[in-house]
């Protein structure tokens, strides 16, 4: 069974526009979550944030570079997905 006009079809595309799209959106936010990390000292990070701490003076230096390599993949995946397709050859 041959499968080549099953990966290349508009509404596969659309998916994948749709995906790369959240995966910059998500990879954004990540390194935004960083650079509030590297900032803010625990007892001013935002409640919903891990390691937030009322009385803590100390950064999340780990939790800030998580934060960044996970957004880098993010974007990185993002810029993959949206390269060109691939032709595929005809066979003759």
């Amino acid at each position: 069974m041959r499968t080549e006009h099953l990966l290349a079809g508009p509404a596969v595309l659309a998916g994948l526009a749709v995906l790369a799209g959240l995966a910059v959106l998500a990879g954004l936010v990540l390194v935004a979550v960083a650079v509030v990390y590297w900032a803010e000292p625990a007892r001013s990070l935002p409640s919903v944030f891990p390691g937030h701490d009322a009385g803590s003076t100390h950064h999340h230096a780990k939790h800030g570079i998580a934060a960044f390599l996970v957004g880098l993949a993010c974007l990185v995946f993002a810029w993959f997905r949206s390269g060109p397709t691939r032709a595929t050859a005809t066979p003759t």
